[in-house]
């Protein structure tokens, strides 16, 4: 047996019809940038979330880099997660911030809020906190934090889309607490398109308008330029898919969760083997289904022997990638992180996974275990 890591063939062949229609229609009527389906996803998009505006950008990373812009991380200090996806700090250098590395929970992978206190300095401008994988980070901490000490908060959402957080007793989604939320809608994510797309949200209008405007070129009239922006628009083409695929959004979580539980059932008995454990005030979607054991790269050889996929989020913390060596990080800095890194590997996980093949994972799994 073959058991992909991800593939997008399944569910485009289950609802082949819609989607070729979808695209058809942009196709015909012609209308690529911010066209009819941009706006409708959009409406979509919010509704869902239960916020004021949604925004639809290129890319996940390039919300996060108008984010960082628009909410002034420049010449600042702002704190983020070590153990993430590249852009969580890229988009902080890029708006011309210094990222401030924090460790993570050892059983969540998320922000540690401890740490994160003590990293704050009369320098810090903002907090770019991160929910990863699979569950939400502490947001009524960060937003305590940040509200004691005058900081702006972008909340990295990117791999978060559907998950809840209980905050004052409220229930929250994922990236709709902070001003501005962001999210991915990268073909593996738990929402995600044919390509490359994004969304950027808030409760705020002024902070909408804004985006608006940087999304295209600082403009909020044709050749007039309020600000020094981008260009960075959401196609009509992927927003086309977005509108079929987030009908069926909840349907999809549901899989992902049945294939979790199926995991959890298999694998659960092994002391061997640390499965994911879901924080109290978090409703989880799993994007992402990752287990711990001390050999990971001996497990990665069986796989790739038993034609199994599997991903390794994340190889490198952040403070040690050469791009960032000028931050004057070292080994041994953030321990949580780097000992995660070593251990951490992703199993199959999509919607259309079948239970015979998350049977196969865990069987191959469980010899490895049990015999080496």
């Amino acid at each position: 047996m073959k058991v992909p890591f991800y593939t997008s063939t399944r569910e485009y062949e289950l609802y082949k019809e819609e989607f070729d229609l979808a695209i058809s229609e942009v196709l015909h009527r012609g209308d690529f940038i911010l066209g009819k389906d941009v706006l409708e996803f959009e409406h979509l998009a919010a509704e869902y979330l239960g916020v004021k505006y949604a925004v639809g950008v290129a890319s996940g990373t390039d919300a996060l880099v108008l984010g960082s812009d628009i909410l002034g991380f420049k010449d600042g200090e702002v704190l983020t997660p070590v153990f993430t996806f590249f852009a969580s700090a890229s988009c902080i250098v890029r708006a011309g911030g210094k990222p401030v590395f924090v460790d993570i929970e050892p059983d969540t992978f998320n922000i540690d809020c401890s740490d994160l206190e003590q990293k704050i300095t009369p320098k810090t401008k903002g907090i770019v906190p991160v929910h990863l994988f699979l569950q939400p980070a502490n947001m009524e901490r960060i937003m305590q934090l940040a509200q004691a000490y005058n900081l702006a908060v972008l909340e990295d959402a990117a791999e978060a889309w559907g998950m809840k957080r209980l905050v004052n007793g409220i229930w929250h989604y994922a990236g709709t607490i902070a001003p501005i939320g962001i999210y991915s809608f990268f073909p593996t994510k738990t929402l995600g398109a044919y390509g490359d797309a994004g969304l950027m949200v808030t409760n705020d209008e002024e902070l909408y308008n804004k985006i608006k405007s940087y999304r295209v070129h600082g403009s909020s009239q044709k050749y007039f330029h309020d600000y020094v922006g981008y260009n960075s628009r959401l196609d009509t083409v992927q927003a086309a898919i977005l509108k079929v695929k987030i009908k069926r959004i909840d349907e999809a979580i549901q899989k992902r969760l049945h294939h979790a539980r199926h995991y959890n059932e298999r694998l659960s008995k092994f002391e061997e083997i640390t499965i994911p454990k879901i924080k109290e005030n978090n409703q989880a979607v799993y994007y992402v289904y990752s287990i711990m054991l001390d050999r990971r790269d001996e497990l990665v050889k069986r796989f790739q022997e038993k034609n199994i996929g599997y991903s390794i989020y994340y190889p490198l913390p952040l403070h040690l990638q050469k791009c960032f060596a000028y931050l004057g990080y070292k080994e041994g800095d953030f321990p949580v992180a780097e000992r995660v890194s070593k251990h951490i590997i992703a199993l199959p996980m999509f919607p259309e996974l079948t239970d015979d093949e998350v049977d196969y994972v865990c069987d191959v799994i469980e010899d490895f275990v049990k015999h080496g």
